[in-house]
C-alpha cells in the first residue's frame, strides 16, 4: 500500500525595513526643537480639513482691523448646517436679518439677534433649513454699510 504525502511549500520570513521618519521643527520651547513627522503632519492636515467641513460656517462681525464689515460678506451653506456670528472688532455688533430679503414663510425677527454683542468672542449660532438667499445686516452700523449674505443650498 503506498501512501502519499502532502508536500507543504515552504515560505521564508524577511524582516521588513521601515522607511526612516523625518521630523520637521514647528516650534522651540524652552530651546528644544519640537517636531512633528511628515506622515503626523499629512495626517493633521487631513483632520483639519475634515473639521473644517463638519464645523459651523463663521462669520466674523468686525474685521481684524477693526472695519465695520462681516466676514466673509457673502457665506455659502447646506441648509441645516450650523453658522455662527463672531464678535471680532469694532463692536457693538448685532445681526438683523432683513424681511424683504429672505427666502418667503422665513420670520426673520425669528432668525435676528437683535441685543448688541459687546465684548469679543460673543457668539450667536444658528440653523437655517430653508434654500434661499439671507440677506442681513448690523444695526449700529448699517449705515456705514455692515451688511452680509447667506446662501443656503
Amino acid at each position: 500500500m503506498m501512501m502519499s504525502a502532502t508536500v507543504m511549500p515552504t515560505m521564508s520570513v524577511r524582516p521588513v525595513r521601515r522607511a526612516a521618519v523625518r521630523s520637521t521643527p514647528v516650534a522651540k520651547a524652552d530651546g528644544v526643537a519640537k517636531g512633528l513627522s511628515l506622515g503626523m503632519m499629512a495626517g493633521l492636515a487631513s483632520f483639519t480639513l475634515s473639521m473644517a467641513d463638519a464645523n459651523a460656517a463663521t462669520i466674523k462681525m468686525g474685521d481684524d482691523s477693526g472695519g465695520l464689515a462681516f466676514v466673509p460678506a457673502v457665506t455659502n451653506a447646506k441648509a441645516g448646517e450650523d453658522i455662527s456670528f463672531v464678535n471680532n472688532k469694532a463692536f457693538p455688533h448685532n445681526v438683523v436679518f432683513d424681511g424683504d430679503n429672505v427666502p418667503g414663510g422665513v420670520d426673520a425677527d425669528a432668525i435676528s439677534h437683535e441685543a448688541l454683542f459687546n465684548g469679543p468672542g460673543e457668539t450667536y449660532t444658528l440653523k437655517l433649513s430653508k434654500p434661499g438667499t439671507y440677506e442681513f445686516y448690523c444695526a449700529p452700523h448699517q449705515g456705514a454699510g455692515m451688511q452680509g449674505k447667506i446662501v443656503i443650498s
